[in-house]
């Protein structure tokens, strides 16, 4: 009979190595709405807070140049994703930035206690990030046409909310931020389908001595 005891798991290293990566998780996800809005709560955190604490070469993304270059490109972001057509050119744009925004999140949390290999740290940030920006750059033409672009900045606010909740939720409570996420991938590839539903399909038009 093979026994299987908890005690590992509820001992204070595992909690020690359990918690960084879920917040890394937590703050990957986001990533893939908003590049800089779990960027610039994780800078903000290893400022404010003792429970974050960032090395090198991620330091650098809480320094005040730092901090300063994230602001920028974080209002250049907001306000070109609330204007139609724009945002479908910044979502192609933001292609590889989100996903390189989710890696370095992830391995800047797990780097000070070497939780996961940086490598498996670089592609689980990849692979988070660029799932959600996959589901958002497929998900917004759809809402496009079926709103006449008057639906593009109440969605982008929307992500923008979310991304900002699910960010201080992956530095205060991990758990939370991943579980929120998991629900939220489930209710957009609902709503994605009952989208594209509504979308009228175009019918190429014969002419007229047809």
């Amino acid at each position: 009979m093979i026994c299987f005891s908890t005690e590992r798991f509820d001992s204070p290293e595992y909690r020690s190595m359990e918690s960084p990566f879920l917040t890394g998780l937590g703050l990957a996800a986001p990533a893939g709405l908003n590049a800089y809005i779990p960027l610039l709560t994780l800078a903000i955190a290893d400022r404010v807070s003792d429970s974050v604490n960032l090395e090198q070469p991620y330091s650098f993304l809480s320094s005040t140049w730092g901090i300063l270059i994230i602001l920028f490109l974080l209002t250049i972001e907001i306000v070109v994703d609330k204007i139609p057509g724009f945002d479908h050119a910044n979502d192609l744009l933001q292609s590889t930035v989100r996903p390189a925004a989710g890696a370095v999140l992830l391995m800047a949390v797990t780097h000070e206690q070497d939780v996961i290999n940086p490598v498996v740290a670089l592609l689980l940030g990849l692979g988070t990030a660029g799932a959600v920006h996959a589901v958002k750059t497929v998900s917004r033409p759809a809402v496009t046409v079926s709103t006449g672009g008057m639906g593009n900045p109440v969605v982008s606010m929307i992500e923008d909310g979310v991304a900002i909740l699910a960010s201080i939720l992956a530095i205060l409570v991990p758990i939370l931020a991943v579980l929120m996420f998991v629900v939220l991938a489930l209710f957009v590839f609902w709503s994605y389908r009952n989208v594209r539903r509504l979308v009228p399909k175009t019918r190429p038009t014969r002419g007229a001595g047809t």
